[in-house]
């Protein structure tokens, strides 16, 4: 995780990113590979000026259409089904991939201005 992070510079983005990109990361392993030790997750991060992106893969069948919305379970006390809730709360942008088997997540860059901290520190 340590090594996934990074790029990021801010303790409190870095904080909000390791908490979205282990709930992917965990979804990929239990949903997506069904925790078949013989499959594998592929991830992938990309730095760019503005962005900064991870990409996991799994070999699963992929997430239908239908569930990748980003809502909280109805029973307050379920056991699951707030990943990506959470996931959806910690990044700026969230993409599948047609098949939903690969899941995209984007965050701005953190403004840096000498030492200041990130701006979402104060939201």
């Amino acid at each position: 995780m340590e090594l996934l992070i990074e790029p990021v510079g801010c303790l409190v983005t870095c904080q909000r990113i390791e908490l979205g990109l282990h709930e992917a990361l965990v979804n990929a392993v239990r949903h997506g590979n069904a925790e078949n030790p013989a499959k594998r997750l592929r991830v992938r991060r990309i730095l760019t000026p503005n962005w900064l992106i991870w990409q996991i893969q799994d070999e699963g069948q992929g997430m239908p259409r239908g569930v990748r919305q980003p809502s909280l379970p109805d029973q307050l006390d379920a056991a699951s089904g707030r990943g990506l809730f959470l996931i959806h709360q910690c990044f700026d942008d969230v993409r599948w991939s047609r098949r939903g088997n690969r899941l995209q997540l984007a965050c701005r860059r953190p403004v840096s201005d000498g030492g200041s901290q990130d701006p979402s520190a104060h939201l």
